[in-house]
């Protein structure tokens, strides 16, 4: 779905600013947004591009650039910290190659932070995409790692 078809489904009003956003992200395969696109819905709602630019640059959930088929964010907040994120994340990062804020060679998976998932019950946590993950150890992550590759 090419970005005017994604606009053409929402008003142009500006309380649709993160629904578009997300939809545009959602829709690229590389998940995040081009400048195209981010100047296509300034135009759409007409709005000014600035006001485009600060929204994608506040949220840490939009990237302006390229990620892996899967965007894996690691929650360091206090808690999950407290509960073993970071040794989980360093394991992550080990295992994948790559460090915070890099995609793996391949275009697979992106590694982020995040600083809360809400998941402070179950931490330390993750989100791959829009999928949850909690109690995280490391033989967790290997069986993650396993199915994502062969999906």
């Amino acid at each position: 779905m090419d970005t005017q078809e994604i606009l053409n489904k929402f008003k142009p009003t500006k309380d649709n600013l993160l629904p578009i956003l997300h939809s545009l992200q959602d829709n690229n395969p590389q998940n995040y947004l081009t400048d195209e696109a981010l100047r296509a819905t300034a135009k759409h709602l007409n709005i000014s591009l600035s006001s485009v630019y600060g929204v994608v640059g506040y949220y840490t959930m939009f990237s302006r650039k390229p990620r892996g088929k899967y965007v894996i964010r690691f929650c360091t907040s206090p808690v999950c910290s407290l509960m073993g994120s970071i040794n989980v994340l360093d394991f992550f990062s080990q295992r994948l190659g790559i460090a915070i804020g890099e995609t793996t060679s391949d275009g697979i998976f992106t590694l982020e932070e995040s600083e809360c998932l809400g998941r402070c019950s179950k931490a330390p946590a993750m989100m791959i995409n829009k999928q949850h993950y909690v109690n995280l150890t490391p033989e967790l992550i290997e069986s993650i790692i396993q199915q994502l590759k062969n999906s």
